[in-house]
């Protein structure tokens, strides 16, 4: 899931300028080893099984703080209204991240404080990683993103300073609260993070009405448009499980469990987001002249509702058949979902190739 917000950098990646080239394949040099070397560890692939972990945990974390710096240059000059919060979130979600990720190599290191605390702390890291980093790069991203796939204008709208203020926020309050076992601060992190997802919903709702109607490739837009609105959805859902739960159970460690929110979260609200949105940049950034973006939309904008609706059901057994025990609900969504996103994986990969032929030509 971490990994998995890397592509909602890639707008600003192209727009960065050449004298960053070198720092940008730094950075997914890193990130790309270091995620490599902790899965390699925790797999028992190599002998220092440890050690291998605890470098590559280094090394991600090197690269997301490098990403960062790339990322924020190009934003920080960039024009319109909603540079300066988005990059705000961008900061914010990078330290979130740099935090969690920093507690998770402890433990590998075994350092005996973070060990003998780690069932306290699993949430720590957890709320920092999927809710302070994930969605919130996601979430502040979709501020000037989703304006820019449905046809409106980039406004900042006062829910957006609640989305970046109510995540960003909310998320290291609740890890807080979890860390030192205060439900006060648990329960107020848990109300902001609410906020923050609700101010989603309704930013995205005020784009929706002044939106335009596209007269052309009526199938890509169509999917790009359908993901990022169910994405929402399923953010929405997702989120306000994981408040109820701090809310119930306060800062235990009963008031976290990956299982009732895995489906909303992380294939709904991040698998979703990133299928919407390659479909969307890949034409706009991808290689190619006009005419070759001209076909790469026609590419990406076949069996749109097919794919919508094979996301979406998929994704909908996972958040059901997971946290009530039905293996056979769970497993017919993963079905589902992977069956769409192989299919999606096809039409981008044969996109790409069309600009590709085009540029070489």
């Amino acid at each position: 899931a971490i990994a998995g917000v890397m592509p909602f950098f890639a707008a600003a990646f192209a727009a960065a300028p050449p004298m960053d080239a070198r720092l940008r394949g730094a950075a997914v040099a890193a990130v790309a080893s270091g995620a490599l070397g902790v899965s390699a560890g925790f797999a028992g692939f190599a002998g220092a099984v440890t050690g291998l972990a605890v470098v590559g945990g280094c090394l991600y974390v090197a690269g997301i703080l490098l990403t960062g710096a790339v990322t924020i240059r190009p934003l920080g000059r960039a024009l319109g209204p909603s540079r300066g919060l988005v990059t705000q979130g961008y900061v914010a979600a990078l330290i979130e991240v740099a935090i969690g990720a920093t507690l998770a190599i402890l433990l590998l290191a075994g350092w005996p404080p973070i060990v003998e605390a780690w069932g306290r702390l699993k949430p720590v890291h957890a709320w920092l990683n999927l809710v302070g980093f994930v969605s919130v790069v996601v979430a502040t991203t979709l501020l000037h993103f989703f304006p820019t796939v449905v046809g409106a204008r980039i406004v900042v709208r006062p829910s957006a300073r609640v989305v970046v203020a109510g995540l960003a926020g909310g998320a290291p309050l609740a890890a807080l609260g979890m860390a030192i076992g205060s439900d006060v601060l648990a329960r107020i992190g848990a109300i902001a993070v609410a906020a923050g997802a609700l101010g989603l919903v309704v930013n995205a709702a005020g784009t929706w009405r002044t939106r335009a109607h596209w007269t052309t490739d009526p199938g890509w837009h169509g999917f790009a448009i359908g993901c990022l609105v169910a994405a929402i959805g399923w953010f929405a859902l997702g989120i306000g499980l994981l408040a109820a739960r701090v809310l119930i159970a306060g800062a235990q460690p009963a008031g976290w469990a990956i299982d009732p929110i895995g489906g909303p979260l992380v294939a709904g609200w991040l698998g979703l987001a990133l299928l919407g949105s390659a479909t969307h940049l890949l034409p706009a950034v991808g290689p190619g002249d006009q005419a070759a973006h001209a076909r790469q939309r026609s590419v990406l904008g076949r069996w749109p509702v097919g794919r919508l609706v094979g996301a979406n059901a998929g994704v909908a057994g996972l958040a059901l058949g997971w946290p009530l025990r039905i293996d056979a609900l769970a497993m017919a969504g993963a079905l589902a979902l992977i069956g769409t996103v192989a299919l999606t994986t096809v039409l981008l990969t044969a996109a790409i190739l069309t600009g590709r032929r085009r540029t070489i030509g």
